[in-house]
């Protein structure tokens, strides 16, 4: 686990806190900006005029701290609901209402709720899955319930088409499919595999590890289904596939070269990238040149590292002929006194998903604010998946301690100390990345639906 210093650290808060609205600030400027009229009128006009200005200053001063007083209980009352509505802005596009096997738009799929589904889900079994690692299996590693499974992601006003193998072998055949990012992703790459290797006969599928890459070969649809290790997407000292867990980390701002030459020719591209760059709020980088090397502030240099990764992609990019999406923030579960005031934990022993608007600290708006404005200013089309709220609700859904630290399962003795060593940043499988399994899905038979 890469974070290790901001995970064992639960009763700190966390480098970059969400952005916050003052509501006790906006009466303060109200008042002042009334005091300074009525110091005018008193400064600028005649001693007998005064009093007679001074009444309809009054009037509507009162007025004005009337109106306040309302939206401001009216925002305090709907606090929650704040972020949702800036990712609402920037989701990708609105999907996906279902007439029988087609998709039509009118329905943002990132807005909805947790829905306990004990018939369907999960979509497949821990067990019948022999590519998971023992990071994610939870059930093996003595988790003693599987509540975790059953859930699932109901959009508000429409539904997900349900993730068919056969369908999603049909649109990849012949292709090839990338993820690109840190362990997180690798999650759902673990995911997608297992969504999909039930229906390949046996023989026919080979899961290959060459570092930096996991390939999951389909043989008889000529696929390729691929994982690239590449936690900050540009070049940094924590690029070995294995050996990557470094203090004193150290990123090159201006290159993706040492990584892209395996993203060439990929059909469809699935970038990620956030939980490394949180571990403290200033970076060692460069830019220009890998001998001149200064500390940045994380957000200055995720802004530099995602243009450097946006000039790559309109210089490589066939719109024409690839896709390319990118995974917005993966959050993370470290206190549990934002959801349960009052508590002193973290995400162990948590058996449901949060109910009611959420927005936890261990996702940041300045970073998402930063990757919707470089995708903005992009020549092409990227989409953005934005699986940050949805995933907010679900404390539930983290390894804890039911994973393996440094390659090895934690004892009982690290097991019986949660807020040291539980994993509240990686998820079981089956689980949250198979949710953002069935969006990606349903982006992409949206676009093989309505090609010609």
């Amino acid at each position: 686990m890469p974070f290790t210093k901001l995970a064992t650290q639960v009763k700190s808060p966390p480098p970059f806190p969400p952005l916050r609205f003052s509501y006790s600030n906006t009466f303060i400027i109200l008042v002042i900006l009334i005091l300074q009229s009525l110091k005018m009128v008193k400064t600028r006009l005649p001693s007998d005029r005064q009093i007679q200005a001074l009444f309809p200053i009054a009037l509507v001063s009162i007025l004005i701290l009337g109106v306040a007083r309302v939206v401001v209980d009216h925002l305090r009352s709907h606090h929650g609901s704040l972020a949702k509505v800036f990712f609402q802005r920037r989701a990708g596009p609105r999907v996906f209402i279902t007439e029988g096997d087609r998709i039509k738009d009118g329905c943002n799929v990132f807005e909805g709720t947790w829905v306990s589904d004990n018939a369907s889900y999960p979509l497949y079994r821990e067990e019948s899955c022999p590519y998971l690692v023992k990071q994610v299996t939870c059930l093996k590693n003595g988790r003693p319930d599987s509540l975790y499974q059953n859930w699932r992601w109901q959009p508000s006003g429409c539904n997900l088409p349900r993730f068919d193998p056969l369908m999603m072998l049909k649109m990849l055949r012949g292709k090839r499919l990338m993820f690109v990012g840190d362990s997180i992703h690798r999650a759902q790459f673990d995911s997608l595999v297992c969504l999909l290797q039930t229906s390949i006969p046996r023989g026919k599928k080979a899961l290959l590890r060459i570092p930096p890459r996991k390939i999951f070969k389909i043989e008889d649809y000529g696929i390729s289904i691929e994982y690239y290790w590449a936690p900050f997407i540009v070049e940094s000292i924590s690029d070995h596939a294995t050996n990557h867990t470094v203090h004193k980390r150290m990123v090159r701002l201006d290159s993706v070269a040492n990584h892209s030459k395996y993203w060439e020719g990929v059909d469809v591209l699935v970038f990620e990238s956030y939980v490394w760059w949180m571990y403290k709020p200033v970076i060692n980088a460069s830019y220009g040149t890998s001998f001149n090397v200064r500390v940045y502030n994380v957000t200055t240099a995720y802004r530099l590292a995602l243009e450097t990764w946006a000039n790559w992609l309109e210089a490589n990019i066939n719109p024409l002929t690839q896709k390319v999406f990118f995974m917005s923030m993966s959050p993370t579960h470290l206190w549990s006194w934002e959801w349960r005031p009052g508590s002193d934990e973290n995400c162990f022993n948590e058996m449901h998903p949060i109910q009611g608007p959420y927005w936890g600290t261990g996702s940041n708006l300045e970073i998402m604010e930063i990757l919707h404005s470089v995708l903005k200013g992009l020549k092409i089309n990227v989409t953005l998946l934005n699986i940050t709220q949805l995933s907010e609700y679900r404390k539930d859904a983290h390894t804890s301690v039911f994973t393996e630290r440094k390659g090895k399962l934690l004892t009982k003795e690290e097991k019986a100390d949660p807020k040291r060593f539980a994993d509240c940043i990686h998820w079981c499988l089956p689980g949250v990345p198979d949710a953002w399994n069935e969006i990606l899905y349903a982006y992409m038979l949206k676009d093989y639906q309505n090609t010609p």
